[in-house]
């Protein structure tokens, strides 16, 4: 069993179709993928230089820029985030700009998430991916197959939105996340959902934090947001 204690695989997804690309963002999520999606050609180009993912999932039509300046831009400031291309045109032509432009590879809508998931996991393995299936934290550990948190002997279940965010607290341990980045994070930037959405799933993990009896608190760090400490 593979172990590693770093986030699980972070994901860029860039497409302005923005129903599309957030049904493409719920599918990743479900299946243990973090990701940070971008509706624009400029806001892809900033997020892809300046911060680090493991997967860059990039629409050819873009506004601002297209998918192929996007990533061909990248590949000139030596950003090498392995990158897959969607595009509802079929031509080889396309594919041959795209490969051309940094693509690694080159997916044609509509396809099945299925495909895609597939794509994605050939595309790790051919970068040397470390396939992760639990995350740890002080005295827990979170199953990212099961959504099950163990503390020494006892195990919970967690549903799926506090699966979400204490695997986001765990991702960035050291750091203070503000309601409004678990928001976005979790629930979408296009999402109906408000603050106190966020304050109900801390409370809820609060609770079984207590029930495991484990050393690992959520502290509130006000006007701030929250963060993981060991008692």
């Amino acid at each position: 069993m593979a172990r590693r204690k770093e986030e699980g695989m972070n994901i860029l997804l860039a497409d302005d179709e923005k129903r599309l690309a957030n049904a493409i963002a719920q599918i990743l999520k479900e299946n243990k993928y973090q990701v940070d999606v971008v509706y624009d050609g400029q806001s892809a180009l900033d997020y892809i230089c300046n911060a680090e993912y493991d997967a860059f999932i990039c629409d050819v039509m873009l506004p601002g820029m297209s998918g192929y300046e996007v990533v061909r831009e990248a590949r000139r400031q030596g950003i090498n985030t392995p990158t897959i291309m969607l595009t509802a045109r079929t031509s080889l032509a396309d594919k041959v700009t795209g490969l051309d432009a940094g693509a690694d590879d080159y997916l044609t809508k509509p396809f099945q998430p299925a495909e895609l998931l597939a794509r994605l996991r050939a595309l790790m393995r051919r970068q040397g991916e470390v396939v992760i299936d639990e995350m740890t934290f002080g005295d827990l550990t979170l199953n990212l197959s099961n959504y099950d948190l163990t503390c020494k002997d006892s195990t919970v279940r967690l549903s799926l939105k506090e699966f979400e965010v204490l695997r986001l607290l765990m991702a960035n341990a050291k750091c203070t996340l503000s309601k409004e980045t678990l928001l976005t994070k979790i629930w979408g930037i296009d999402s109906d959902a408000e603050e106190n959405n966020v304050e109900a799933y801390i409370s809820f993990l609060r609770k079984k934090l207590r029930f495991l009896n484990s050393d690992v608190e959520i502290v509130t760090q006000r006007k701030v947001g929250y963060r993981l400490e060991e008692k």
